[in-house]
């Protein structure tokens, strides 16, 4: 899966998530981070901002995961003020744990470098409502 910066329908901060099929699927603002690095990269970007950041914790094995990707996607692209991320736990397991991740999907709800909430399992309205309720605080 790779990435292309990101178009006219993104924040400036995301990038679009390019499909396996290469499909670009145009209307998702969703950063897939594959390596430390890129990983450090993002954390160092919004960890001084009033940005929220929502971080999902996938796994390609998880079918609860495969579910919850498309809600996702359309979160990414309803909420332009929302940095999302997607990280697979199996490519980075020590972010995984840094974060305490013991289930998939789990979903990291971040503001200035900490954590504000959390959504475990594949529940989209429930993260959908975190979300909002995490905007105008």
């Amino acid at each position: 899966m790779g990435l292309v910066f990101s178009g006219t329908s993104c924040n400036l901060e995301a990038t679009r998530v390019k499909e396996a099929d290469g499909a670009d699927d145009s209307s998702s603002c969703v950063i897939a981070v594959h390596s430390a690095a890129e990983w450090s990269q993002n954390w160092q970007s919004h960890i001084q901002s009033n940005k929220l950041m929502v971080i999902d914790f996938t796994a390609s094995w998880c079918g609860p995961c495969r579910t919850m990707e498309p809600a996702f996607k359309a979160m990414s692209s309803q909420f332009s003020d929302v940095v999302f991320l997607k990280i697979d736990v199996d490519e980075l397991r020590k972010v995984a744990q840094q974060w305490k991740v013991e289930a998939m999907p789990t979903f990291v709800l971040v503001k200035r470098g900490q954590e504000v909430d959390r959504v475990v399992g594949a529940n989209k309205d429930e993260l959908k409502k975190k979300i909002q309720l995490h905007l105008t605080k």
